[in-house]
């Protein structure tokens, strides 16, 4: 794996980056201490939508019934959806009506909507980039209607490094905007190409200066293109300070239930060195164990953790 090296931007990231090379355990004792007498975890556990997306893609699973499977299957209490999913549902409310009805029935909170398909929010041509912003309005719209805090977005664009910046900043800060008028958060993940590069990513959430603007950091999604990837903690590092939302994607799980790509006790220090306490999705993506099966090893992996972390 390719590490690169990007210069800090800003006091905070500095701070986190130092943190990064000494371990971040060492900040974790101030992270613990913060949560010490409320009787609240470390963090709380929720189920991303993608985990199941051979199920749902197959038919054995409808969309309507997500919540509830997770709730009754897997006993998590709070899920991420997938617009993919429902995708023509965005402005159908007596959909997302049922929707939010049957997660409310589950007991389940909708936490956000992952938003893919819908356009290039840093597209070189003005006229697509317009069309991919208004795109993205109804799903903040969905999002309000259901319950969500957030939604996820992607940051894709063509042209120079230093363009694509520009351009992702300006319409994030434009869907900020949209998001204030609905209290709905929008969310940048590292999901490919420029936006796995965690420095470069920073950096545009800086540049859109609005905050309601904010990452989604995936453990897993550092692939820059052909045979290039970004260093996985240090980008995850490079995000935390603008979370409100993490991602724990999983593959391969060895012998005694860790994960064979990412360290989740380092992932999760850095996490919580950041102060975040809110939810970590369980985002199974592998291939080798049944979707069920490769949840529930996400589950107990996070749970060990978590358990082992708060001593």
């Amino acid at each position: 794996m390719m590490k690169q090296q990007r210069a800090a931007h800003g006091t905070r990231r500095e701070f986190l980056a130092s943190a990064g090379a000494i371990g971040a355990a060492v900040l974790l004792p101030g992270a613990l201490q913060a949560q010490e007498g409320t009787g609240e975890p470390l963090f709380r556990i929720s189920l991303a939508q993608w985990s199941l997306h051979r199920a749902l893609y197959a038919g054995d699973l409808d969309n309507l019934d997500f919540a509830r499977i997770a709730r009754e299957q897997y006993g998590i209490a709070a899920v991420e959806y997938v617009s993919g999913f429902f995708p023509d549902k965005a402005v159908d409310f007596d959909y997302l009506a049922e929707m939010k009805k049957r997660a409310a029935q589950a007991g389940v909170q909708s936490l956000l909507i992952m938003i893919d398909g819908e356009g290039r929010l840093a597209a070189t041509d003005e006229e697509e980039r317009a069309l991919a912003l208004e795109n993205h309005f109804k799903w903040i719209a969905a999002a309000r209607f259901l319950g969500c805090h957030s939604i996820r977005v992607n940051a894709a664009g063509d042209g120079e490094r230093e363009e694509v910046a520009r351009r992702a900043a300006a319409s994030l800060k434009r869907l900020g905007r949209i998001g204030d008028q609905y209290g709905v958060n929008v969310l940048v993940e590292n999901h490919g190409g420029l936006s796995s590069d965690g420095a470069w990513l920073a950096d545009v959430i800086r540049r859109a200066d609005h905050p309601r603007v904010g990452t989604l950091p995936d453990f897993g999604n550092f692939h820059l293109g052909g045979d290039d990837w970004y260093d996985r903690y240090q980008g995850v590092i490079e995000m935390m300070p603008f979370a409100k939302a993490v991602s724990a994607k999983s593959h391969d799980f060895d012998a005694e239930g860790n994960e064979e790509h990412t360290d989740f006790r380092r992932m999760l220090q850095i996490v919580l060195a950041a102060g975040y306490h809110g939810h970590v999705g369980i985002e199974y993506e592998g291939g080798a164990l049944s979707e069920e099966e490769g949840i529930r090893k996400t589950k107990a992996l996070l749970e060990r953790v978590r358990d082992e972390l708060r001593g």
